[in-house]
């Protein structure tokens, strides 16, 4: 079977990007990362694609007059990478109607939260939110990328207990472990296509 094609977009430190590389290179999953691209220019992700031998880009949102015109260079990379899977590993950006639609059912987004709960929210402020609400059980979720914000198909979630020690870096820590599970997961599904949307709802093939 061809292996899965992977870009993977991000803003910060790529830490999602080295957990597929790793996954690939301890042949747990049958994939290659096609192409990396960053809104940032000194996003860490860049460096580990370069030092990874990845097709890598910086796309700088200052040349686009809109967010259309910037998704849709940005879709034009994609596509010509032969992408079949969007990873979006700490993307600080709301992609815009249009580029969801391009390539519906096939961008992933972690969150860290069992959603629907604490969406909306990014990185460590999820983390401090749930410690606020005094929450026992947190965890994460990866959902396939819709037009509202954090509301797409959930593919895979995994629950965290939530300690009485926590502070939000400890926490953080914590789920980021279960994220790369769940990433890892659902890309090894995809790559064996077991994964199909029916009525808005994810639905996994059984081996």
């Amino acid at each position: 079977m061809n292996p899965l094609h992977i870009a993977v977009l991000g803003s910060t430190r790529g830490t999602h990007l080295q957990t597929v590389l790793g996954a690939i290179a301890e042949k747990k999953l049958n994939a290659r990362v096609c192409l990396v691209v960053s809104n940032k220019p000194d996003a860490l992700i860049l460096e580990r694609a370069q030092s990874n031998g990845l097709k890598s880009v910086f796309l700088n949102p200052k040349e686009f007059a809109s967010r259309e015109q910037f998704d849709s260079k940005l879709g034009d990379l994609v596509e010509s990478a032969r992408t079949d899977i969007i990873l979006l590993a700490g993307y600080m950006r709301i992609l815009s109607p249009p580029f969801c639609r391009r390539f519906e059912n096939r961008i992933l987004n972690i969150h860290p939260s069992l959603l629907p709960e604490f969406a909306g929210g990014m990185d460590l402020n999820v983390h401090e939110a749930v410690l606020k609400a005094g929450r026992k059980e947190t965890g994460c979720t990866l959902h396939l990328v819709s037009e509202g914000v954090d509301a797409g198909p959930v593919i895979l979630q995994q629950k965290v207990p939530v300690k009485a020690d926590d502070t939000p870096n400890s926490l953080k820590e914590r789920v980021q472990q279960a994220e790369r599970e769940v990433i890892v997961q659902a890309l090894k599904w995809f790559s064996e296509k077991r994964i199909h949307v029916q009525n808005g709802k994810v639905i996994v093939d059984e081996n």
